[in-house]
C-alpha cells in the first residue's frame, strides 16, 4: 500500500467509523502493519512443526498415534476456540483480542520446545493454536471495521501474508535449525520472535483512547443487532461454512499427502518437497489478486467454479501421469487452494455490519474446521487399505464437486442479516 493510499484509508476511517474523529493517519498505518504481522503468524506454529516432526517425536518419545493426533489438533482448536472470538471481541474489542492472541502464540511457541514431555508440548501447542484461532476469526472483522470500502484489497494483503508465513516456515525451519546448532528446540522456538513482533502494533491501538471509544460504541450497537440475528437460519451462512470446510479439507490433504503421491510415483523426496513448496507459494500472489477481483463482482460463484476446475484437473493429472506432469499438477492444485482467501473475502461481503461479520466468521470457520478434520485421516485409511492412490484421489475429486456447488451458492449477492431476520 502506497503512502497516498494509506492516507486515503485514514481519511475513510475518520468518515466511516463512529467516534473516530480523532483518528490519525498513523492509526491506519498501525492497523495495516498489525494485520500483516498477525497474518504472517497464523500458520508457522503448524508448518514449522511439520518440518521437524520426526525429530520432535524422537526427542519426546512420542508414539505414532500421538503424532497423528498432533497433526489433527490445529483444525480442532480452530473450531473450538474460534467460537469464543465474537464474545471476546464484544467485551474487549477486536484489536485487544488479536493482541492477546499474538501474545498467546508467542508464549506457546516459546514454551513448547522446552517442556520436556508430550503432555506439556501438546498443552503449549494448544495455547498457540488458541491465539491463532481467535485471530483467524477476527481478521475479517478488523478489515471490515477499519477498511469498510477496501475489503478486497485488505483481505488480499493479509491472505498473501498468511500464505507467505505458511510457506516460509515450511521452507526455512530446517535450515534455521541447522544454523542454530541442530537442536529442534531452537528451530521451533525461533518463531516466537516473529509472534512477539506482531504484538507491538496492536498495543497503541488497545491503549489509544480514541480507538477504545471507537470500539465501545459499536459494541453497544452490536449487542442490539446481534439479539435477533440467528446465524443458523441463514442458508448463505451454511453454504459458506460448508465451502470453508471442504476447501480446508482439500488444503490439509494436499499439504499432508501430495509429497507422498509424488514419491510413490518415483519422484525423489527432495523434488517432492519442492513441488509442495510450489503449490504453497502459488497462494502468495493469487491470495492478493483473487479477493480484489471478487469484490468487483456481484457474484463470486464463477471464481469458485474456476478454482474447482483447476483442482479437478490437478487430481486427474495426479492419477493419470503423476510424475511426468508433476509441475503442472502442483501449479493447478496451488491455484485451487486459493479458495481459502476467496472464502475469507466472502465472509466480509456476506454481512452488513461488523458484529454480523464476527458472527459469520466464527460460524463459518468453526463449523468448517470441524468438517475438515476427517478428510486427511480418511485419505490415509484408503491409501493403506487399497495400497494405491486411485481411491484417495477419487475421494478428493468427489469432494471438489460439492465444494463448487456450495461455493457458488455462498457467492450470491445477499447478506446473512437479511436471511436470519426472515
Amino acid at each position: 500500500m502506497s503512502p497516498t493510499e494509506r492516507g486515503t484509508a485514514a481519511t475513510r476511517i475518520q468518515e466511516t467509523t463512529p467516534g473516530a474523529g480523532g483518528t490519525r493517519a498513523w492509526t491506519a498505518r498501525l492497523v495495516v502493519l498489525g494485520i500483516v504481522l498477525s497474518a504472517l503468524n497464523l500458520r508457522p506454529a503448524i508448518t514449522s512443526l511439520g518440518a521437524l516432526l520426526e525429530e520432535v517425536r524422537d526427542g519426546l518419545g512420542m508414539s505414532g498415534g500421538v503424532a497423528g493426533l498432533l497433526t489433527s489438533v490445529p483444525p480442532l482448536c480452530f473450531a473450538v476456540f474460534g467460537v469464543t472470538a465474537p464474545r471476546l471481541a464484544r467485551r474487549f474489542g477486536p484489536a485487544a483480542v488479536v493482541c492477546a492472541g499474538m501474545a498467546a502464540i508467542t508464549a506457546g511457541l516459546l514454551i513448547r520446545p522446552f517442556v520436556g514431555n508430550t503432555a506439556g508440548f501438546l498443552a503449549a501447542s494448544a495455547l498457540a493454536l488458541m491465539g491463532i484461532a481467535v485471530s483467524n476469526v477476527l481478521m475479517p472483522v478488523i478489515v471490515k471495521r477499519w477498511f469498510p470500502d477496501r475489503v478486497g484489497s485488505m483481505t488480499g494483503l493479509y491472505s498473501m501474508a498468511l500464505a507467505l508465513g505458511t510457506s516460509a516456515a515450511a521452507a526455512v525451519t530446517v535450515p534455521l535449525t541447522d544454523a542454530l546448532g541442530g537442536g529442534w528446540q531452537s528451530g521451533l522456538a525461533v518463531w516466537a520472535a516473529l509472534a512477539a513482533a506482531a504484538v507491538l502494533p496492536w498495543l497503541p491501538l488497545v491503549r489509544d483512547r480514541s480507538t477504545a471509544a471507537e470500539r465501545r460504541e459499536p459494541a453497544r450497537g452490536a449487542e442490539r443487532q446481534q439479539a435477533p440475528l440467528r446465524i443458523t437460519r441463514s442458508r448463505t451462512a451454511w453454504a459458506l461454512a460448508v465451502f470453508f470446510g471442504l476447501q480446508a479439507t482439500a488444503a490439509y490433504i494436499t499439504m499432508g499427502w501430495m509429497p507422498q503421491i509424488f514419491r510413490d510415483a518415483g519422484v525423489s523426496a527432495g523434488t517432492a518437497g519442492v513441488l509442495l513448496a510450489v503449490t504453497m507459494v502459488m497462494g502468495v500472489p493469487l491470495a492478493f489478486v483473487i479477493p480484489r477481483v471478487a469484490t468487483r463482482l456481484p457474484h463470486q460463484g464463477p471464481i469458485v467454479l474456476v478454482l474447482g476446475a483447476c483442482g479437478l484437473a490437478g487430481y486427474a493429472g495426479l492419477y493419470l501421469a503423476p510424475a511426468s506432469g508433476a509441475w503442472a499438477w502442483a501449479l493447478l492444485l496451488g491455484v485451487s487452494n486459493c479458495a481459502f482467501p476467496l472464502a475469507l473475502t466472502m465472509v466480509g461481503m456476506r454481512a452488513h455490519s461488523g458484529p454480523g461479520v464476527a458472527q459469520l466468521s466464527a460460524f463459518a470457520q468453526s463449523t468448517g474446521y470441524l468438517i475438515s478434520i476427517p478428510g486427511p485421516l480418511l485419505v490415509g485409511v484408503l491409501y493403506q487399505q487399497s495400497g494405491g492412490w486411485g481411491l484417495p484421489l477419487a475421494l478428493m475429486a468427489a469432494l471438489m464437486v460439492p465444494q463448487m456447488v456450495v461455493g457458488f451458492l455462498a457467492g450470491r449477492d445477499r447478506t446473512v442479516e437479511d436471511e436470519a431476520a426472515r
